[in-house]
């Protein structure tokens, strides 16, 4: 994808059979070390923009203007889930629900971006105002909690923080205890004798007042926290 982003923007011919797209497979995955992206999904009525996989797909085969149209929209510059999943799959999707917690826990790497975000303006506060939405959406808890590495940036990619550093911030905006965000939960749940496992209600409190756009991502956004696999 960046090399075909390269190649457009330096106006180089591009090929038109070219993959945007590249399919991995999580043995793969086990085999080399990645990086993940955790964000929110643009609001469309606000002027957002997200890309799909259609839209990826079709990328090299539109006309010029169509393909500039995609390149303008605000989701283009994030390498990201919205692109990622074919939805038309019953069983990709299916796959990708079940499989989210794992892809961010494998990750060495995930790079949190709060668009609402000036650098560290929310760091030494807790009015809620000042929360950046990130925050408040019900897939971003799995994806904070499970990740070893956690960096956030702003709306610029200005780096804020790692999530050792701000746990107690953290702790204090979403209700999880910051040993939880240090030492991970997997951690957690492998030293019982060390620390004291959340329970299915304490993990339910957690997404208590985050959000979602469908009602039942409430539900499939905590399939991993809870080690649960549902058939969709």
């Amino acid at each position: 994808m960046l090399s075909v982003e390269r190649n457009i923007n330096k106006r180089k011919k591009v090929l038109r059979t070219t993959k945007v797209l590249k399919e991995f497979y999580r043995p793969d995955l086990l085999e080399k070390e990645y990086a993940i992206l955790s964000h929110c999904w643009g609001v469309e009525k606000e002027g957002e923009q997200e890309v799909l996989f259609e839209d990826m797909n079709r990328l090299l085969i539109v006309s010029d203007e169509e393909r500039e149209e995609i390149r303008r929209r605000t989701g283009y510059k994030k390498i990201i889930d919205t692109c990622c999943i074919d939805k038309k799959s019953s069983s990709e999707l299916s796959e990708a629900i079940n499989s989210m917690y794992k892809w961010y826990a494998d990750a060495a790497l995930c790079y949190a971006y709060l668009h609402d975000t000036v650098w560290d303006s929310w760091v030494d506060r807790s009015e809620s105002m000042t929360i950046p939405k990130w925050f408040s959406r019900g897939w971003t808890l799995q994806e904070l909690i499970a990740p070893k590495t956690v960096h956030f940036f702003d709306q610029k990619w200005k780096w804020i923080g790692g999530k050792p550093g701000l746990a107690w911030i953290l702790s204090k905006f979403t209700g999880i205890p910051d040993t939880v965000l240090r030492k991970g939960l997997k951690q957690v749940l492998s030293n019982v004798n060390d620390y004291a496992p959340p329970s299915v209600a304490r993990t339910f409190s957690w997404a208590a007042r985050r959000k979602t756009t469908r009602e039942e991502d409430r539900a499939y956004s905590l399939l991993g926290l809870l080690q649960c696999y549902l058939r969709i």
